[in-house]
């Protein structure tokens, strides 16, 4: 439910998200280049069924639009963590656990429902990896906030 104190909250989570995303990318960049992860989940999303949306995008700037995709899914993830109730909020493995939801939400429903390949091929390493970005996200997310009332 919205605070009476209106939107900021939703602005706060947000914003939180964005940077929650940021952070995966940083993890995802170490990931990639100790081999545990080969394509991200934006970058599959995009090129097995998002290719339209970069037509207008120099070849040189597709990485670029990917990665503020990836923050504008962030910002809305981080917009809805404003909505758990305060009460849960004010745990501190909360912000961990929503970030694990969500990874498993995407590994159990998104992918195979946009029918990636990544889904049918056995990836322990990387699944390790991106639960591990999701973790980090939630910590962003739900840690030292505005949104919990203990800060």
């Amino acid at each position: 439910m919205v605070r009476p104190e209106g939107k900021a909250p939703l602005v706060q989570g947000a914003a939180r998200g964005v940077v929650g995303a940021m952070a995966m990318s940083g993890l995802r960049t170490l990931s990639a280049a100790v081999g545990a992860l080969s394509e991200t989940p934006p970058e599959a999303i995009v090129r097995e069924r998002g290719r339209g949306l970069l037509r207008a995008v120099p070849k040189r700037g597709e990485r670029g639009v990917i990665e503020l995709l990836h923050w504008a899914y962030g910002a809305v993830g981080g917009a809805a963590y404003a909505l758990v109730p305060s009460r849960l909020r004010d745990h501190a493995w909360v912000g961990p656990l929503y970030g694990a939801l969500l990874w498993g939400m995407f590994e159990a429903g998104m992918a195979p429902l946009l029918g990636l390949r990544r889904t049918h091929q056995p990836r322990p390493a990387e699944r390790v990896a991106l639960l591990v970005d999701h973790l980090l996200y939630g910590w962003v997310v739900g840690a030292a906030s505005p949104l919990r009332r203990d800060s």
